[in-house]
Order: C-alpha cells, then sequence, then structure tokens
C-alpha cells in the first residue's frame, strides 16, 4: 500500500468522505521561522487547531532565538507540549524576574536560554507529555503519557516519569545498531511502503534486505 501524500495537511479520511482535522501533517500545517517538522510527523487533538506551532509550543515566537525541530515520521499525542527555550528566566542574578521584557526596545534581544529542542526520527510522544528547553530525543525513542522531559533521550529508549527516565530500550544494542544505520525514514516513499510489512512485524533481516542498495 503506498504511504499517504506528504503534502496534504489533514492525510486522515474519515468513513464519509471528509478529511479528520484532528490529525494533521505538520510539514504542511506549520509554518513558523522556528519550527520545523520532517514529512510524515503529525500531531493529533481532540480540538483541532488552525496554528499548530502555537498550540504545540506556545513560547515559541518567530523571534525567538531557538528552533524545534522534529525528524521524520514523529507521533505527537493530544496534549502534548514543547516549552522552547524562549520560556527560560534568568538565573544567574539576585531575582529570576525578566526585567527586559517589559521593555519594547530590549524584549526581543533578551533571551536568556537560547538551545534548541531536538528530535530525531521515529518517535512518540504520548498524550499529555512536556518536553523541555534543550531536551534532545533520538529516533525511535516513546515518551510515555505525562512524562517531562529534559537532556538526552537516547535513541530508542522508553522512558516515563517526572523526570522521565529511561525505563528500558526497545530493542538488543545490536538491533538499534541496524535500526541507525538503515535510516529507513529517508529511504524513498516507494521503498518504506515496500518495507511496511517488515517494520510493522519487527522483522529487521527483511528491512535490511529491501533497503536501497
Amino acid at each position: 500500500m503506498p504511504l499517504p501524500d506528504p503534502l496534504r495537511r489533514y492525510p486522515i479520511t474519515l468513513p464519509d468522505g471528509t478529511d479528520h482535522k484532528g490529525t494533521a501533517f505538520l510539514s504542511e500545517a506549520i509554518d513558523h521561522p522556528r519550527f520545523q517538522a520532517g514529512e510524515y510527523s503529525y500531531a493529533s487533538d481532540f480540538e483541532p487547531s488552525d496554528d499548530w506551532a502555537q498550540r504545540l509550543a506556545p513560547y515559541l515566537f518567530p523571534f525567538s532565538q531557538e528552533r524545534l525541530v522534529l525528524g521524520k515520521f514523529c507521533q505527537i499525542a493530544h496534549g502534548v507540549r514543547f516549552i522552547t527555550s524562549s520560556a527560560n528566566h534568568s538565573m544567574d542574578g539576585l531575582t529570576c524576574f525578566p526585567f527586559p521584557v517589559f521593555d519594547p526596545d530590549g524584549m526581543t534581544g533578551f533571551q536568556p536560554d537560547t538551545r534548541d529542542t531536538l528530535i530525531g526520527h521515529d518517535v512518540w510522544i504520548g498524550y499529555g507529555a512536556i518536553i523541555l528547553p534543550g531536551a534532545q530525543i533520538g529516533s525511535g525513542a516513546i515518551i510515555g503519557a505525562g512524562s517531562v522531559v529534559r537532556g538526552n533521550v537516547p535513541p530508542y529508549a522508553i522512558i516515563t516519569g517526572n523526570p522521565a527516565e529511561v525505563r528500558r530500550f526497545r530493542f538488543e544494542k545490536d538491533t538499534i545498531d541496524r535500526l541507525l544505520a538503515l535510516n529507513w525514514w529517508d529511504w524513498p516513499a516507494k521503498k518504506i511502503a515496500e518495507a511496511e510489512e517488515a517494520l510493522l512485524s519487527g522483522n529487521i533481516e527483511e528491512l535490511e534486505r529491501i533497503a536501497p542498495k
């Protein structure tokens, strides 16, 4: 079966033939200079938004100095929020009160934290998770519902809790290394469609056989 059209804003068609507007491909739904989303990455929400960037990352402004970057094939559940670096206050002084933001001439140059938030490929972020400034989540990771995530998350880790911790890995290290070497999310769409059964069944030998030569 072919992959869905990555250029569709709403990739799910309901039985009555209408678009399901609660799920959007973010590469088509977001027009924001600091928010980048790879093909096929989607977000779902029970209250669909006309501004998915603002819904997912409410502190990421066009003049922010940080970036929010999502890889391909990410899956983002209802209630997920990315608290990006623009939300952070300075802790170097005697107060955390952000005096400069109340000065129209100085607010855009005042940003104590400028770290990017980087999400790899094929990452599943569960219901209500909060991703904190500067988090870097490796490809294939699963973020449990309600988790509060900071720092670096290894590829193919399953993390839960507040603060979120690695509970286990989805596969043995050898399998993880093989998957990362395959980079299947970067294959041509026709090849990924051909590999669907192998991906869903966990047959890495078949996935390696199908891989572009």
